[in-house]
């Protein structure tokens, strides 16, 4: 059965940012809604003068913006792209992917935010280090970040001695 969401009928709520520059409002999840299993969306509207999620790229979505009023500039790899009412913004999985808006106007810009879910996603963000384990939101710094392998050289200590010495 189709369902259809009018924005205007919409309840719209605040993200709870500690830095006050990334404020927005977002609908509910719109994919609870109407039971998608493969699609997450929501409309989000952004203030004047504000960001939307810090810059990011994710590595098992992909992402489509649709523009649904107002203007906003784009960040990309590509540079800074303005973006109109009805503009459609696909981002691809993977760094050339990463984007992030503001709202360089004086009114309201409101977008559709549609995304894929295949389970986990790993979401980077390269302005600031950091990885992000979704949908749980398990944030660490990139830094961190190790060869497969490490820790792992005293593999044979787990084992009892009885096991190993069966060969």
């Amino acid at each position: 059965m189709p369902k259809v969401f009018r924005p205007t009928d919409l309840p719209m709520e605040p993200n709870r940012s500690p830095i006050p520059e990334f404020s927005w409002k977002s609908s509910p999840p719109l994919a609870e809604l109407s039971r998608s299993r493969y699609l997450n969306f929501e409309i989000r509207s952004l203030p004047p003068g504000k960001f939307s999620f810090p810059y990011h790229f994710h590595r098992n979505a992909e992402e489509l913006f649709v523009l649904l009023e107002g203007k906003a500039t784009l960040r990309s790899p590509e540079g800074f792209t303005e973006l109109e009412k009805g503009d459609v913004v696909f981002f691809e999985e993977g760094p050339k992917g990463a984007h992030q808006l503001y709202n360089h106007t004086e009114s309201d810009c409101a977008y559709l935010d549609l995304r894929t879910e295949a389970n986990v996603d790993v979401c980077e963000y390269p302005d600031s280090g950091k990885i992000n384990i979704l949908p749980s939101i398990e944030v660490f710094r990139e830094s961190s970040r190790v060869p497969y392998y490490t820790g792992e050289e005293r593999v044979r200590e787990k084992w009892p001695e009885e096991i190993l010495h069966e060969e």
